[in-house]
This record gives C-alpha cells, structure tokens and sequence, in this order.
C-alpha cells in the first residue's frame, strides 16, 4: 500500500532533521500504538539522508551491540570497534561521529531496553546532554508500548524526563483518508463497505493494508479474511495488550470484555467481575495505558455518576467483542461458525460504529467545541446520540444516527430534543439532523 496522510507529521519530522543537521542535535519521540506506522512514516521523513537504523529486540545487550556494530558501519561507512559491548560506549561512539557529520539515528522499540538494561537511560541521559549541543544527530525514538513510553518519558523521576524536543504521538486516519484509500483499492465500494473498514480497523495503517492486500474491501470479504486459520487478527488484540499490561493481565481483558459487551458502568463490570473492586484499574486504563476513555452526558459535571467508559481502539473493541468472547470456537478451528455470528451481527454492531464514525466526521470539521451524547441516569430511554456544542456561543448541532434513514422516528426525536431543549439547553440555537449510511 502506497503512503497516506501523514502530511503535518512528515513536515514536523522534516523541519526537526534540517534543525539538527544545521544547528545541533535534536530528539525526538515518536509513539503510538502498535500497527500505527511509526516505522513507515519515520523512514519517509529521512529517506535519502545518511541514517542508523537500530531495532531494540529482547536480548542480552552485548548480543545487541554485536549486530548494532555492522548496521552502523554499512550505514555510515565508518570504522566501528568490534569488541564495543555495551550500548552506553556505542551510543558515545556515535555521539562521537555526530561531531563531525551529520546522521539521523532511528532507534525502534526503544521501551525494550528496559528488559535489557535500564541503566541504559540515565547512561544516555548523560551523554546526550554533554554531546547535544556540539553535534548534528537527528535522533528519533520509537515505541510502540505506549505506558512504557510515557514512563520513560514524561514522569519526571526519570532520567529521560524533558529530553526530547518534541513528542509526536500518532493517531489513526481520519474519515477522509479512509475514503481515499477504498476508493484507490475498490472504485465500487459502498457506505456500508466503508463502515466496514472503519469498524474492523479503527483506521489503523497496517490493518488496512493487510485488506488492501488481499483484494477484497467488501463487508463480506473483510469478515472472511479475518476469520480464518493462521489468521493475524486472531491472535492481535492479546498480542498487542498483553505488551501494555504485562503477565497481571487478567483482570483487564475482564474489564474490556465486559465494556465491548455493553456492560459500561463501574457498579455494573464490578458485578460481573464478583463484585471486584476496579477503580483503580479503570483510572489506569484511562491514563496510564490510554485504551479506555470516561463519557459523561454533555453539559454535566466532572462528579456525576452518570459515567460510562468506553474502548476508543475499535479493533480493540471488535476484537474482544467476537474473537475474545467466542474463543472456543477458534479453539476447535470452527471458523465458520464465528464468521456466520459476526455476519449475522454486523448490521447492529455497525450501527453503534455509525454514530462514532460521525462523531469523528463532525470533529474532523474543527467546527465543534464538544461533541458527545447526552441521557439521563434514572431514563436511559431518553438518550441522544450526538449533541455538539458549536464553536458559535449559544449554538448546538443535535443528530439521531441509524444505518438506515426509514428508520428513524421523527416525532419520538422531536420529543427528546425538546425535552433536552428545556432542561440543559434553553438559551440555544438547536441545528437538527438525522444521520444515516447515506451522510457517510
């Protein structure tokens, strides 16, 4: 799949490489969840500039160094020691060639030198500070272990805290890139195909290439390529949060279960979990590992218990939702039958995805000061899908979202909207609007 997007962040990553080349050295982190595409977007931006590339993979340090030493000397052309062993005399080493030319330097997975040797931080800590300002390394670190990269980061105790120049974290694509890339890979796509592809992958690069790849961006034709034997996705979501959480991982995929069910206040995931106390992994999940996000009802206030939390990576969210929750049938290899309930799911669970895919839309606008839902605690019933705050004082856009718009009940919205009206909004301007597959 070609490059997309990325078009502010690759001018950020460009104007950082020409500051270092010119001026003196500059760090950059550049993180993100996994599959994000740290990797692809760090190499656009150096393509054609003298460049380290090194991958911090689980092993012994001086195993590292031994095959970092031939990387840097092919790459830059230099004489390199052989019998360097530690990462602290390699990085002085490179440190030491930076003072003569200038190199951008890649360093990928960098969170993982935390299992080999974390004297490795305050060791270039050291000496980045005594080198940075007489050399020309654009340095750029990634990661993709995203509290590991806050920690190393951004918590003040540690020996990193304040180094890096900038931060860039990567999110997923927006709505109209998505249609761009259907269009490119599958000129006939329909809505509901490109509901699909928002669904399935959240708008996250390598899941979209790995559809684009197979050749079928068809609702159908994404179900059956991810449930399927030796599939990637199966295997991803555990994969992937298991890297957060670490082996105490249980209790959370409980919490991310019963959230991707529908289960969604904390007195109701504590029932199901045995009346388990979960504040502090909810808080955690919110703000260490940035998987889970608190709503509340638009205009409420930060103490109300009218709190629901939801899963903001839709992969996550769908991944739980069917190839967690019907692990056994992947067990026994009864792929069939776990494509036939997500099939037969799709257009219910696709209808929930519609209304935050049109969330997304109207923030992609940069018209709307806050977007959400509002209902209330004691009359669930009484619940709107999108109430958006304009940027406009006193001015609100107010929507009902279905797949289909025959489905809509113009006189029970009206109500609702009056009632909203009345109670939280009696000095607004109110926009209406039915939201459908058509207004994608």
């Amino acid at each position: 799949m070609e490059f997309y997007n990325r078009i502010s962040e690759l001018a950020e990553l460009k104007r950082i490489q020409k500051l270092s080349f010119s001026d003196y050295s500059r760090m950059t982190v550049v993180t993100g969840r996994r599959r994000i595409g740290k990797t692809s977007l760090v190499m656009k931006s150096i393509e054609g500039t003298p460049t380290v590339y090194l991958f911090v993979g689980r092993k012994n340090e001086a195993t590292l160094c031994t095959e970092f030493i031939p990387v840097i000397a092919s790459s830059l052309n230099a004489f390199v020691p052989v019998d360097i062993k530690t990462f602290r005399s390699l990085f002085q080493y490179l440190m030491e060639l930076a003072t003569q030319r200038a190199f951008n330097l890649v360093v990928d997975e960098f969170q993982e030198f935390s299992n080999v040797n974390e004297s490795i931080f305050s060791d270039m800590q050291n000496i980045w500070d005594s080198y940075r300002k007489k050399t020309r390394m654009n340095l750029i670190i990634s990661g993709s272990v995203f509290s590991l990269m806050q920690k190393i980061f951004q918590n003040s105790k540690e020996p990193l805290f304040g180094r890096a120049d900038n931060i860039i974290k990567l999110s997923v694509f927006d709505t109209a890139t998505l249609k761009e890339i259907i269009h490119d890979h599958y000129k006939n796509y329909t809505n509901d195909d490109l509901l699909a592809l928002y669904t399935f992958t959240g708008g996250i690069p390598k899941y979209i290439e790995l559809f684009c790849d197979y050749g079928r961006l068809d609702v159908n034709g994404m179900i059956e390529f991810m449930v399927r034997e030796n599939s990637s996705f199966t295997e991803e979501g555990k994969n992937l949060l298991i890297e957060e959480f670490g082996k105490n991982y249980a209790t959370y995929f409980s919490i991310l279960n019963a959230i991707s069910g529908g289960i969604n206040t904390q007195p109701k995931i504590e029932s199901v979990l045995g009346n388990k106390s979960i504040g502090g992994q909810l808080k955690r999940l919110i703000e260490d590992y940035n998987i889970i996000v608190r709503q509340r009802p638009v205009f409420s206030k930060e103490g109300t218990q009218a709190v629901r939390y939801e899963i903001q990576d839709n992969f996550i969210r769908f991944w739980f939702n069917y190839f967690d929750r019907y692990r056994a049938l992947i067990e026994i290899k009864n792929f069939k039958g776990l494509e036939n309930i997500i099939k037969s799911d799709y257009p219910t669970y696709s209808g929930i995805m519609l209304e935050r895919y049109h969330k997304q839309k109207l923030a992609e606008s940069f018209q709307f000061r806050e977007i959400g839902s509002w209902w209330e605690p004691k009359n669930e019933q009484n619940e709107i899908d999108i109430v958006a705050l304009k940027l406009e004082k006193n001015k609100a856009y107010i929507a009902e979202v279905k797949r289909q718009k025959k489905n809509f009940k113009p006189e029970l919205f009206s109500a609702k909207v009056e009632h909203l009206k009345h109670k939280i909004l009696p000095k607004y301007s109110i926009e209406t609007c039915f939201l459908s597959l058509e207004d994608m």
